[in-house]
């Protein structure tokens, strides 16, 4: 109930505002399970993307968002719940995998579409990283559904991370054909399979964005930068004193 009335409000205002262009929407099926597998710019991609399609999608959300305290913490679980997220505990020893995996085959096994972002984080800096071969691999291959890859545009730079007031300007969102990857299945315990698996799907989300592909994890990739920031400021902060 909450989910539609937050799509027709929500979803109605982003089309009306930002104008999303679409290329491909006939390659999401209109019934029956699919996992929408696409790349990540902004945090505003879990938003752009069900405002386009009819159907509902099922996204997995760290447990934060569903765990703080305080009527802002409510009503921020309020509305992660509402708009069809759902809750992943990443505090146990490998992590959201596991509870990711599991809750995304219960969403396809009830026949509905279910949206994964296969580099596990945004990226950093517009470019495409490496997906991560446990979740999409995995559930594309216990439950037998169609991945169809999906490329976000220009998101990032609607909204960079830090930045509440959002850009005007249109985003893009492309869906590419469906991918089948039947003939792998009973295969999903085979670390070669699943990381060719996830290749096969970046490669397809990177046709259809046209981003520069990096070859390492987006998550070692904030790591760094994160360093390189660092490593910079003690630079500038012993010029400074050197120079008194």
């Amino acid at each position: 109930m909450l989910y539609e009335a937050l799509k027709v409000s929500v979803g109605a205002g982003l089309k009306v505002t930002f104008r999303p262009w679409v290329e491909g929407r006939e390659h999401v099926p209109a019934t029956g399970p699919a996992i929408l597998a696409s790349n990540h710019l902004s945090f505003s991609d879990s938003f752009f993307l069900p405002a386009v399609l009819d159907r509902r999608i099922t996204f997995i959300a760290k447990q934060e968002y569903f765990t703080t305290p305080g009527v802002k913490g409510r009503l921020t679980a309020a509305f992660f719940k509402g708009v069809g997220q759902l809750p992943v505990d990443r505090s146990g020893i490998r992590g959201a995998g596991e509870a990711a995996i599991q809750a995304g085959i219960e969403v396809l096994r009830r026949g509905e579409l279910f949206g994964i972002y296969p580099e596990g984080t945004r990226s950093p800096d517009g470019r495409l990283y490496r997906g991560k071969p446990g979740g999409l691999a995995r559930v594309a291959l216990a439950t037998g559904a169609p991945v169809i890859p999906v490329a976000m545009i220009n998101t990032e730079k609607i909204q960079p991370p830090g930045k509440v007031i959002p850009k005007l300007m249109r985003p893009g969102i492309r869906f590419g054909a469906a991918m089948d990857f039947s003939r792998y299945q009973g295969m999903e315990k085979d670390r070669f399979v699943l990381r060719s698996v996830t290749d096969e799907v970046m490669y397809a989300i990177m046709k259809l964005s046209g981003q520069e592909y990096v070859d390492i994890y987006a998550t070692a990739a904030k790591r760094q930068i994160a360093e390189e920031a660092k490593r910079r400021a003690a630079e500038e902060k012993r010029s400074g004193r050197s120079g008194d």
